[in-house]
């Protein structure tokens, strides 16, 4: 502000005239005079001569301080005051505290002593013998030498002293309050007793039965007491006056100091002074206003009224409030720190410098000067243009790549270039980008992304293949890796080679110039983007060619990565697909539908399988690996392989999960010693084996959801199938649920991914799941199920994989059933065969009757020579011809080559050769022996009931 008020005088001294000068120098000329006018010449002449020297001799200064005529010697004599005040009030509040903590502390002393004391071994005993004074003088007055207080009394209930300093004291009335120690309490107080003013404490002595059977005091007097405070206090009054010169001292400085800064004046040579600075501050040509820390005006100068057009009664008001634009009013009132900040106001170009007030303790608030810019205008406007181009590549790298998907990235740059850089935008790629392979040399490329100002532009629309002739400016840019400008899409001859119709078409639609950018991400060129402009009449330059460069290659880098991702997203569908079954094989006791959906955000470890074992019985399978990419598919498809394993052996649900629940552990042990770090965490899976027959389904489940059972009637349940741990956890067994479907019933399998995601937990996931299986209707067929179901849960952008299975169950017919109990002797062979050959006659099955037997007759054979009974025989007509004989014995058969020197072991070779297939599974009661026969002209006719 002095440099300000400086450069107003000179500029008030070379402008006299102007609308606004000559009445602000002439209203500074007579304020000057009356100034003069006051002053005796003799103080004038010494006003000059201090003015020349600039400030009053520190001597001077100080006398005019002292003399209390100046604004600093009021403030001095103020300060001083106040100190002294301070001083005193602190020196007495000491000396009052420190009384105060005397009394405080004889009482606590005397109360500590009397209870000490009170408590003392042999007290009670002393007061009950036949001279407590000879016992207890002693004693009181030893404690009170160490206690250092003045007496220790012992009395009785009657408050007779039996001890005392002085001894003939004693046997006399003890002066005090005790009633509170007869009723058990210890009290303090402040009495004049035998020995003057004192503070005494009384407390009670007490048998075992809580009776009070004496008292002990025991004080000190108020004069020891008070005279550690005497004898602080010239201490404290040194202290006091000590702070006080220092005071005094600081008092001076400051004083001196706002002295040198006032110069000496007093408070009506101040006001003549802030009078002439008010004159300059109007003077200058510069604006100039201040604003308090609400937005309102406080000051404005007359240029700063002139530039931005103030009202007359404009100080006061909010800046909002003065009809400014809203940049200029948004800045003023912001009160931020700006320098030479360009605002058009009006027609004028305003360079506005800002800072605040309150940074050496003023009040809140700002100044603002105001200086007409107009010629920085056609610079402000190149500042504009380079604003909004780094405006607009900040939006291209925070729009462009938000989808790995390339199409998205390309259509992304569509968006963003238009219009604020292209009134049209087309980006053409190569067909291998858009299937996630390396491009290849070649001027062949399908649009595939269009943006513009409108929709009916003659340019090639999406999906179309172009063949870009040589000389087109795409072509030129594919071969060289350059962009090409085309400035005059009328006179490119080059540009209209490539489809002289369609060129024509476009530069009569109104586009007239051309930037063709080629997308590069290292030595790949992958296509070209092409900028079109015709709204605005200037063609592109050099300048906006490197802007679409820079666009370009921030959009190159996203579809490149879309494009990698998209192969190995590719790889790893292929990889999944590839280890999940492509059809389901067939089997009658089962009408199958599933539907498997892959996440959108990488592949996952989904997978199910049927499995169909013997005795016509079938396996459903569905299982879980947590995670996603190939790691997750390669584990599903090893975790599928070995599931497939141990059904061939006909192990039980819990068995089977138990097997693989050690294969798992396995798995993680092995990638733990390799270091990979990718254990198999959070495997699941359920098993599921479904007896046509007996109508009866196994199930057990490690850590997956529950299946969900529809009943013939429509009814939906969630039967209870005990939860065993994920797989990989160990140490804890797996059960089996047992449950009695029947025919028509519909079981569902499926992951997490259908009724769990982000927004939806597993509970409200398995409500929608209910009501979607109720809904379908009780007939409604697997397939059917399986629409409405993905229809009711949809899965929107799945992030996990989803697999769903329902089983509708058939049951065997039991006119293909037929079994006897046979006898433990050798008899029963041929009672065996002779039953067997009448059931295949009358199944139609003649042709297998010579094999059947001889089947039969080797198996049980074998049961009545190696195994024990009851034994039984069962054929089952189903696909196949089965053939089971069981016994309890836990003994198996095996395979093996017979010498020629060997009596026996040839049976089951033939067996082997005469049947499709043939195996042992294990029962709670013991083995079955199966053996399948093929049906001559396969499965003929309905076998099942019910269909």
């Amino acid at each position: 502000m002095i440099r300000l008020w400086g450069r107003a005088r000179g500029q008030a001294a070379r402008r006299p005239g102007g609308p606004q000068g000559g009445r602000r120098s002439e209203r500074a000329r007579r304020v000057h005079e009356q100034r003069g006018a006051l002053d005796a010449p003799g103080e004038q002449v010494d006003r000059r001569r201090q003015n020349g020297r600039r400030g009053w001799q520190p001597v001077a200064g100080l006398r005019a301080a002292l003399a209390g005529r100046s604004l600093a010697g009021q403030v001095f004599l103020l300060q001083v005051v106040i100190v002294l005040l301070l001083i005193v009030s602190a020196v007495v509040a000491l000396v009052l505290q420190v009384r105060h903590d005397g009394t405080q502390e004889a009482r606590d002393r005397s109360l500590a002593v009397a209870e000490t004391f009170a408590s003392a071994p042999g007290i009670r005993e002393a007061l009950a013998g036949p001279d407590p004074t000879a016992v207890l003088q002693p004693r009181a007055e030893a404690a009170r030498e160490r206690s250092k207080v003045d007496f220790v009394v012992v009395m009785n209930t009657d408050g007779i002293r039996y001890t005392h300093p002085r001894p003939d004291r004693i046997g006399r009335k003890f002066v005090g309050n005790i009633g509170p120690a007869l009723r058990g309490r210890a009290v303090t107080e402040e009495i004049t007793g035998t020995i003057g003013r004192l503070v005494q404490a009384v407390v009670p002595v007490e048998a075992p039965d809580g009776s009070v059977v004496g008292l002990v005091s025991a004080g000190i007097t108020t004069e020891k007491v008070g005279g550690a405070a005497e004898q602080q206090l010239p201490l404290l009054l040194g202290s006091g006056a000590v702070a006080l010169m220092l005071a005094t001292a600081g008092t001076a400085l400051v004083s001196g100091r706002l002295l040198r800064q006032t110069h000496g004046l007093g408070p009506s040579e101040m006001t003549r002074m802030y009078e002439h600075h008010d004159a300059v501050l109007h003077a200058v040509r510069e604006g100039v206003i201040i604003i308090d820390g609400g937005g309102r005006l406080l000051l404005a100068n007359d240029e700063a009224h002139r530039l931005l057009g103030l009202p007359g009664d404009a100080e006061g008001r909010h800046v909002h409030a003065l009809g400014l634009d809203a940049g200029t009013a948004e800045l003023l009132a912001s009160g931020r720190v700006a320098t030479d900040e360009v605002h058009l106001v009006d027609d004028r170009l305003l360079a506005i410098n800002q800072r605040p007030t309150d940074l050496r303790g003023a009040p809140s608030g700002s100044v603002a000067t105001l200086r007409d810019s107009t010629e920085l205008r056609a610079l402000s406007g190149r500042a504009e243009v380079a604003r909004e181009r780094l405006k607009l590549l900040y939006d291209a790298g925070v729009g462009l790549g938000t989808t790995l998907d390339v199409t998205r990235t390309a259509e992304e740059l569509s968006e963003v270039a238009v219009p604020r850089f292209a009134d049209f935008v087309t980006v053409d790629l190569s067909q291998a980008v858009l299937a996630g392979e390396e491009p290849g040399a070649g001027t062949t490329l399908r649009r595939t992304a269009y943006g513009g100002i409108r929709k009916d532009a003659p340019l090639y629309p999406v999906g179309e293949e172009i063949v870009f002739v040589p000389s087109s400016p795409q072509a030129r840019s594919l071969s060289t890796g350059q962009a090409h400008l085309e400035p005059d899409l009328s006179r490119a001859p080059g540009w209209m080679e490539q489809d002289l119709e369609r060129s024509a078409q476009v530069v009569g639609y109104g586009i007239h110039s051309l930037i063709t950018v080629p997308l590069r991400a290292g030595p790949l060129v992958m296509g070209v983007v092409n900028f079109w402009r015709s709204e605005k009449p200037e063609p592109f330059d050099p300048e906006e060619v490197a802007l679409a460069e820079e666009l370009v290659a921030r959009a190159a880098v996203a579809i490149d990565n879309a494009r990698r991702y998209a192969r190995e997203h590719a790889m790893a569908v292929t990889l999944q697909r590839s280890l999940l079954p492509r059809s389901l094989p067939e089997q009658s006791a089962l009408d199958l539908a599933y539907r498997y959906l892959p996440a959108q955000a990488g592949v996952g470890g989904d997978w199910f399988d049927v499995l169909p074992l013997s005795g016509a019985r079938v396996a459903v399978v569905v299982g879980d690996v947590v995670g996603h990419g190939l790691h997750a598919a390669a584990t599903m498809g090893r975790l599928r392989t070995a599931v497939h394993n141990f059904s061939a052996l006909d192990l039980p649900p819990d068995e089977l999960l138990g097997h693989l629940d050690e294969l798992v552990s396995r798995i993680d042990q092995d990638e733990a010693e390799e270091g990979s770090g990718a254990a198999v965490t959070g495997a699941t899976c359920l098993y599921a084996i479904y007896d046509p027959v007996s109508r009866h389904c196994a199930v057990a489940r490690a850590g997956h959801p529950p299946p969900a059972v529809v009943r013939p009637d429509g009814s939906v349940e969630f039967p209870e199938v005990p939860a065993g741990p994920p797989l990989g956890v160990g140490g804890l067994p797996f059960e089996t649920a047992d449950l009695e479907l029947p025919e028509g019933s519909r079981l569902v399998l499926y992951t997490d991914g259908l009724v769990e995601d982000r927004e939806r937990d597993i509970g409200s996931g398995l409500d929608l799941l209910r009501t979607a299986l109720r809904q379908s209707g009780p007939d409604a067929p697997p397939d059917s199920t399986c629409q409405a179901v993905l229809d009711a849960l949809p899965p929107g952008r799945a992030s996990d994989d989803i697999a769903l299975i329902v089983a509708r169950t058939r049951a065997l017919d039991p006119g293909r059933v037929a079994d006897w109990e046979v006898p433990s002797e050798a008899a029963a062979v041929g009672e065996v065969r002779a039953s067997v050959s009448r059931q295949l006659s009358a199944w139609g099955l003649q042709e297998l009757e010579f094999t059947t037997e001889l089947i039969l007759s080797e198996l049980v054979t074998n049961a009545i020579r190696y195994g024990s009974g009851p034994i039984r025989v069962r054929l089952l007509y189903d696909r196949t011809l089965i053939c089971e004989v069981s016994d309890t014995s836990s003994t198996s058969p095996h395979l093996r080559y017979a010498a020629t020197t060997d009596e026996g072991g040839r049976g089951l070779f033939l067996i082997a050769q005469l049947t499709e297939r043939w195996g042992t599974r294990y029962t709670a009661e013991g083995k079955v022996i199966w053996a399948e026969q093929s049906v001559a002209g396969g499965f003929q006719g309905d076998l099942l009931s019910g269909v």
